[in-house]
């Protein structure tokens, strides 16, 4: 028996060693605020991010068993709930975390420039002040709304399909600033 839990032992050490990042996989466990929203959370993926070879976060998807198991196809992440969690590294100021976040929305296209400030006031009000071990998790429920937790406690939520379209497809759209790590959170979808 116990040369057999040995055997067991090595082998999933020789896969974690041979796939990237499934260690990391394995281990993960959804933060309490997702589990309370997506009660059996998988990790479908996950990246960091890094600016300028600086570390500015750690990104996870954490998606329900009705995710398919195929990465979605252009923009359908939309039709699905998911959480995106980001860890952070470093401290960085909330509205400039907001500024850059309607920035990036906007690689999908102009925003009427009411929705635009809309947005962006939203965004100024719900995201803090973040410092490294903060984290900041989106909870997107289609047609519904997105939700957002800071540190495991509610920051705000917003009812509007086409801001949690723009603001998810920050991450997971693939107008996206940042493919490979889109590519990671959807678990190697191209």
């Amino acid at each position: 028996m116990e040369r057999r839990a040995c055997l067991l032992a090595l082998t999933a050490a020789a896969c974690s060693a041979a796939v990237p990042g499934l260690r990391a996989q394995v281990a993960a466990r959804p933060p309490a605020e997702v589990l309370a929203e997506l009660p059996e959370a998988r990790l479908r993926g996950s990246g960091r991010l890094r600016y300028f070879g600086l570390h500015i976060y750690d990104a996870r998807l954490w998606v329900g068993p009705d995710y398919p198991v195929a990465a979605p196809a252009r923009e359908d992440y939309a039709a699905h709930r998911f959480a995106l969690e980001l860890e952070y590294a470093r401290s960085l100021d909330g509205e400039k975390i907001a500024e850059r976040s309607i920035d990036e929305m906007q690689r999908a296209g102009s925003l009427p420039e009411a929705q635009r400030q809309g947005w962006l006031a939203f965004m100024t009000k719900t995201f803090p002040n973040v410092a490294a071990g903060s984290r900041l998790t989106g909870l997107h429920r289609p047609g519904e709304m997105t939700r957002f937790y800071f540190n495991g406690q509610p920051a705000g939520e917003l009812r509007d399909s086409a801001f949690a379209q723009r603001f998810f497809g920050i991450w997971l759209g693939p107008q996206t600033s940042q493919p490979a790590l889109r590519q990671s959170l959807l678990g190697g979808a191209p």
